[in-house]
């Protein structure tokens, strides 16, 4: 609960119990907050244990954590059922921004042959500063189905 506390923090948080609440009402105060937590977690796992007996024998293995969606996704995808592991080891993010990073230079410094394996027709690459050939025909076709 507390694994993030070092050790002046506990310090600083016993002084302060101690000026606050006093030395002689300090224990009983620690036995209340005790209490209070110990109550708290029995009722969590009561709840939990009546979620459980509602859902039914199928969702026996259930936990709330599989709630939070992150969670869920989590667990459903990092199961090798969908093959996602080979597509995640077989994309390589530095190799792509290398490309496009050699591509956005190489069109700041003129044409360049085009490289094997960019596009998807095999074709050179685009040049996005080129002005269309027929400069008359500004507007987009209108099409009255989508509006």
């Amino acid at each position: 609960m507390f694994n993030d506390i070092g050790p002046l923090e506990l310090v600083t948080i016993v002084v302060l119990a101690v000026l606050v609440f006093g030395p002689d009402k300090l224990p009983k105060v620690i036995q209340d907050v005790m209490r209070t937590i110990r109550k708290i977690r029995e009722f969590s796992e009561s709840a939990k244990d009546d979620i459980r007996q509602e859902l039914g024998p199928e969702f026996k293995d259930f936990e709330l954590e599989d709630l939070n969606p992150k969670t869920f996704i989590r667990k459903h995808l990092d199961s090798d059922e969908l093959g996602l592991k080979e597509i995640r080891n077989g994309f390589d993010l530095k190799k792509e921004m290398a490309e496009v990073t050699d591509a956005v230079h190489s069109s700041d410094t003129g044409p360049s042959p085009a490289s094997s394996g960019s596009g998807s027709s095999g074709s050179g690459r685009i040049d996005m500063t080129k002005k269309p050939d027929d400069p008359g025909n500004d507007r987009p076709p209108f099409d009255a189905d989508a509006t």
